[in-house]
């Protein structure tokens, strides 16, 4: 028997708690952005709110989207030209936008820094990486000391991705700051903290000096890799909340 539907507004609610949305500080508004269909029968899962996710998730008959990367950042813009065609494709297609950014990076059980940790078979023993008072990343540290090579060995496999290292630090990886998408520039913050290793998504050239200089190792293992993770996580959480079945919707940039 198939389950029975949730009422849109139970599912924004329990979204808005368990993420903790209004405790979170973010450029991006995050929680429910374009109210679609009342009930949900299923979920989709994509990194970007895209005209080609919105497709996707409406040829997989979901009604309910959550995306990390949502319609607006710092302020809403004006409906026109690509954002026109977002939005109407959302509402032409009754679909509900729910997005979820800082939140979602920074959840202790099905955030993305936390599920990274929990690919790589690291142990979370701290945060670190204060944006307005809040710690986005994540302090992990190996079962035992790994070659930099075996460790980002690892990462490939476990992400499909290419690992690109600067190893400006020690050779064996002990103590990893993890921050998915786009962490570099707390490159110094891990070093503070202790750690030997930063992971995180996208390279930033203002961020090489500081991390070489501090003798950190950086690891980008790619902005959209590291931020698939937690929506994939965050989707097997609700199908054993609520029973609702979900789809993660590929949409890989090369970034």
């Amino acid at each position: 028997m198939p389950k029975p539907p949730v009422h849109r507004d139970e599912l924004v609610a329990y979204l808005d708690r368990y993420l903790r949305v209004a405790a979170i500080p973010d450029s991006s508004p995050n929680g429910l952005q374009v109210q679609g269909a009342e009930r949900v029968r299923r979920i989709a899962y994509g990194v970007d709110a895209s005209l080609a996710t919105f497709t996707a998730a409406t040829k997989a008959r979901a009604g309910f989207l959550i995306v990390h990367h949502g319609l607006w950042w710092g302020r809403h813009e004006p409906i026109v030209g690509v954002m026109h065609g977002r939005v109407q494709a959302l509402i032409q297609d009754n679909l509900s936008l729910y997005a979820a950014h800082l939140p979602l990076d920074c959840h202790p059980e099905v955030g993305n820094n936390a599920e990274l940790a929990r690919l790589l078979s690291l142990k979370v023993t701290g945060t670190f990486g204060d944006y307005k008072g809040v710690e986005i990343g994540v302090i992990a540290t190996t079962r035992r000391p790994l070659h930099m090579a075996a460790f980002a060995g690892k990462i490939e496999s476990a992400l499909s991705t290419r690992a690109n290292v600067h190893a400006f630090g020690a050779a064996q990886v002990r103590r990893v700051a993890i921050v998915s998408g786009s962490g570099a520039m707390l490159a110094e913050a891990a070093a503070r903290a202790g750690c030997d290793t930063l992971l995180t998504g996208e390279s930033s050239h203002a961020a090489m000096h500081p991390a070489r200089e501090s003798h950190i190792n950086l690891i980008f293992a790619g902005h959209y890799a590291t931020e698939t993770v937690g929506l994939q996580a965050l989707d097997r959480h609700l199908q054993r909340r609520f029973g609702l079945p979900g789809v993660f919707l590929p949409a890989p940039t090369g970034y």
